[in-house]
């Protein structure tokens, strides 16, 4: 049976969600860990990547169980008794066969939280404290990246895509008691850009934000810190 999962997780102390050969400290390292101790050998597809100390609320991969696994709600509660306390397994659902966590999807959804007060320890993983950020600036230019635009100034270095063009559908701002929301919803994005457009928008102007985004005039940025973005949703 092919199903669909979604996780959610505190990405402060692992390696990114993708498995790697160096190390089992990943999301979907220590999922795939579990799932093989329970005899569910078949790889796990993620609807996409998540770097090193960003977290997830919903994150969306599929897998195909064998036979004996038809009990869904016990497997769920299986997993989650054996996952580390990090990392939760929200839901688990049928799919049909030509049902693909990456590919199907039609829409990504990220967040990024920031605070403009001083950092405490009860935060500091899930909030970038930015005490002398201007707001209204990034509430001023966030929705100049909205629209179908080639985002390779807006990528790490060494990303492998065959395309860098993306088409941002929603870019906005929002206050919610002590903390900012940055929200961006898209078709996809390339590795690093939403932590690159937070930078952006931290650092640059109205101006040399639509010069960088148009290739007309290279401005160095830094990137935001991991800790303040969060993969929400993924839309089918």
């Amino acid at each position: 049976m092919k199903v669909a999962f979604t996780l959610a997780y505190n990405g402060t102390h692992y390696l990114g969600s993708q498995t790697q050969r160096e190390s089992k400290n990943t999301i979907l390292g220590n999922v795939t860990q579990v799932f093989q101790a329970l005899g569910i050998t078949d790889k796990i597809v993620a609807s996409g990547r998540t770097d090193k100390g960003v977290h997830a609320t919903g994150q969306v991969c599929h897998i195909t169980l064998p036979e004996y696994w038809s009990d869904l709600k016990k497997l769920q509660h299986t997993v989650n008794k054996m996952l580390p306390s990090s990392i939760l397994l929200k839901s688990i659902r049928p799919v049909d066969e030509t049902f693909h966590a990456r590919y199907s999807a039609k829409r990504r959804v990220y967040r990024y939280i920031i605070k403009t007060q001083q950092s405490n320890p009860f935060e500091a993983d899930f909030v970038t404290f930015l005490p002398s950020a201007d707001m209204q600036n990034v509430f001023e230019n966030i929705k100049l990246f909205e629209g179908r635009h080639d985002f390779s100034a807006f990528m790490k270095t060494g990303s492998d895509v065959g395309s860098t063009e993306r088409i941002i559908y929603k870019a906005f701002a929002y206050k919610y008691r002590e903390h900012y929301v940055l929200y961006f919803e898209a078709n996809g994005f390339l590795r690093s850009q939403i932590r690159l457009m937070v930078g952006a928008l931290l650092q640059l102007n109205a101006v040399q934000i639509q010069e960088k985004l148009s290739h007309k005039k290279e401005h160095k940025i830094r990137p935001a810190p991991p800790n303040g973005l969060y993969l929400a949703k993924i839309k089918y």
